[in-house]
Formats: structure tokens, sequence, C-alpha cells
């Protein structure tokens, strides 16, 4: 095993280049530009997982519990990629979003998500009509809705990219070190040192933001932690090009709230085109986004511990729908036609899939909120789906925080 030299020691190493991994590396930086620092990406590329593979919206905050870290982080943060977008010609839009009702019984979630947007400080969010539905998404038809007019679209890969140049030039003994994966860490006094299948790099402090890998790093590491990382896929189709004039912005059901999933919905992409989707359902692997996808390892992991039985064995019908629903085209167009009566199987493509990173508990819940914990010398974000790429810059915010008092910097 090669040691980087001297040069390419480092004071804080963040591990994983997504977007909350570069966009921490990005606020360190900015703040403390005589620290050396090292983000450490397992992929020849950044951002090659979910920030890669999610929907590309810009959310609003409106979802969350209030008071909560999610709530805090995504009205913050989003007011901050927003700015950033602008200052560096990233690629970006706010069109706002529609939630639709299509039966009576999701009425009262939808009083309770206006509840939470009201109370998280959702600027212009209103209820509206059937007919107001209308005017805003013509193919689209409910019972009762609300519009989000701050919900956006954006390039999150172009923001992951520009918030890594950033940093590199903060300080030029910075680096972004790719094809690095993490494989085990050697604790000593005052440094560990981070054993890679490329090279031992050497660090006085760690932060791991490793996403779907983010509580192996953390046990690797030598904390105890009482969640583990289930992984659930959602698989997207595209609106053929004819299609596209059925959906102008963002539509969105009801979710149920005893998932952390916002059901299936359509959002027009920055690059051009409409998704539709996700379903979700349990992958049987971490980093697989096709159907068939398996890895032994992952599956084991899974499936062995408490908490997933116990989620799929009280959720096992919510969970069999939507496995049916996976690979059945026509129960999936059935669940837009919810939404856009008039999309037919012959106006969908397959499109791009996606993997969250879910903690979930012994008790078999999925743990709602961002769960970032400091240990010695290390920091661990242990939890950060959805909304966490709009959250970045804020979460960012909270970790160099968090450094500062924990690591005395």
């Amino acid at each position: 095993m090669a040691f980087i030299n001297h040069k390419s020691d480092f004071d804080i190493a963040i591990i994983g280049g997504g977007i909350v991994g570069l966009a921490t590396a990005y606020k360190i930086a900015l703040n403390r530009p005589q620290l050396r620092l090292a983000v450490l990406e397992k992929e020849p590329k950044l951002a090659g997982h979910q920030t890669g593979h999610n929907s590309g919206v810009i959310h609003s905050g409106l979802y969350y519990k209030p008071g909560s870290a999610k709530a805090k982080t995504c009205t913050d943060g989003r007011k901050q990629l927003v700015a950033f977008a602008r200052q560096y010609g990233i690629p970006y839009e706010i069109c706002g979003k529609i939630i639709v009702v299509t039966h009576p019984k999701e009425l009262p979630g939808l009083e309770r998500i206006y509840n939470n947007g009201v109370q998280n400080g959702i600027e212009g969010i209103q209820k509206i009509t059937p007919e107001q539905i209308k005017q805003i998404e013509p193919y689209c038809t409910g019972i009762a809705g609300l519009k989000i007019p701050c919900t956006g679209i954006i390039d999150f890969v172009a923001v992951a990219n520009k918030l890594a140049e950033l940093m590199q030039k903060q300080n030029p003994e910075n680096r972004i070190l790719t094809s690095h994966k993490a494989i085990a860490f050697d604790k000593q006094p005052g440094c560990t040192k981070i054993l890679t299948n490329q090279a031992t790099v050497s660090t006085r402090f760690v932060i791991n933001c490793a996403g779907l890998q983010s509580d192996r790093l953390a046990r690797l590491d030598g904390v105890r932690i009482k969640m583990r990382i289930v992984p659930f896929r959602g698989d997207y189709y595209n609106l053929k090009k004819e299609a596209w004039g059925k959906v102008k912005n963002l539509i969105y059901p009801v979710p149920d709230p005893q998932f952390p999933f916002l059901g299936v919905h359509f959002t027009r992409e920055i690059k051009g085109g409409i998704e539709c989707g996700p379903n979700a359902v349990f992958s049987f692997k971490r980093e697989g986004y096709g159907k068939l996808d398996f890895n032994l390892r992952d599956a084991w992991e899974s499936l062995t511990y408490l908490g997933t039985l116990k989620l799929f064995m009280k959720n096992w019908r919510y969970g069999l729908g939507e496995y049916v629903r996976a690979f059945s085209k026509t129960l999936f167009v059935r669940q837009l036609q919810r939404l856009v009566p008039s999309i037919q199987k012959a106006n969908l493509t397959p499109g791009n899939s996606g993997v969250r990173a879910q903690a979930v508990g012994a008790d078999g819940k999925p743990i709602d909120d961002f769960v970032i914990e400091a240990h010695g010398s290390s920091i661990h974000v242990l939890n950060a789906p959805s909304p966490a790429a709009t959250a970045c810059l804020a979460i960012a915010d909270h970790i160099n925080k968090l450094a500062a008092e924990q690591f005395k910097l």
C-alpha cells in the first residue's frame, strides 16, 4: 500500500463526492481557507450516485415536520442554492408546482401539508380549486390542490462540479481524489490514516458523507450506530416529445404520511423533457440502478437486519404494490392517470432510475430526519435522503459549525 507524500496530508478529509460532501468541503474552504482539505470519492467522477440520479427538483420545504432539521435546512438551503446558481450561471428555474387531490380521503393529508407549509414559512403557498388546477395544468384533474410557487428545477451535477472547482481554488493544497475508495481506518494520536484502494491518506479529521455507504464507513471508524442504510430504488419513465404538452411544470399527488416517498409524479427537467415516477421498491444492491441488479453482501445485510424485516412485515401490502408496478407499465400508467387522465402507455418510454439511501431504525421505522453525529475526530452524516440536495449548503453550514466545535478548529 503506497503512502501519499507529505504535501498531500490533510487537515480534514471528506469521504463522498456527492453534493453534500462537496458542499461541506466548499463551506469549510470558504470559512477556513488555511485548512488543507481532501474529498475522497470512490467513483471515477463526482456526483455519480444519489446526486446524479435524482429528479433535479429544488424542494420548497413543504413536507417536513416544523422545527425538524429537514424543515430548517431545506428552506435555508433552497434560498442559498438559488443564489449560488444565479451567481455561477448554473441552469435553474423557479417554475412552481402543484399538489393535487384526486380522492376525498386525501383531503386531510392536503390540509396537513398546507399547515406544514405555513409553519415552515413557504412563500406564496395557496390552496387552489379544481378550476385553478386546470388553469395551471390544463390536462390535470383534481378535486382540490395546493400551489407552491417557490419550487424549482436545477442541474445538481453542475452544482456539485462547481462546488468542487471552488473548493480547490480556495487553497492550492486542497484536492479532489476520485477513484479513492476508503476501505479501512488506522486511528493514531492526532491523525487518522484512511486506507484506500489507491493510497493511504493521512488526515487530522474525517467527515463521512458517503451516502449509500455511510453506515458502513461509520462502522469501519468504530462507531456503534443504531440504524442501517436500506436502499430503495425508484424507476422513472419519460414522456415522449409528442406528449410534453400534457405537463407544463411539476405535478405531485398527496403523499402517504407513513412513508418517506412523495408518490408517482410528473417533473419537468431543466435539460428538457418530462420525467414520470418514481415508484419505491427495495433494492437488492445499494448502487443498483437496474430492476434485476443484485449484490449478495448488500442483500444479506439488509435482509438479515431486524429493522428491515419489521419494516417489510408492517408494510408488505404497500411494498408488494410497488414491486408489481415496477414490472407493469400498465399499472404504472394507472397511477399517472390519476393526475393526468389522458396519459397513455404509448406516451411513455423507459427512463432513469435512482437509489435512495434510507436509514431504518431497529424498530423498523424509516428515520425521517437528517442524522449527523460527531464521534471523536470524525463526523458522520448517517441519514441525508431527500431533500438533502436542495438543502446541501445549509447542511454544510451545520457541519462546518459542528466541525469547528468538535475539532476545535
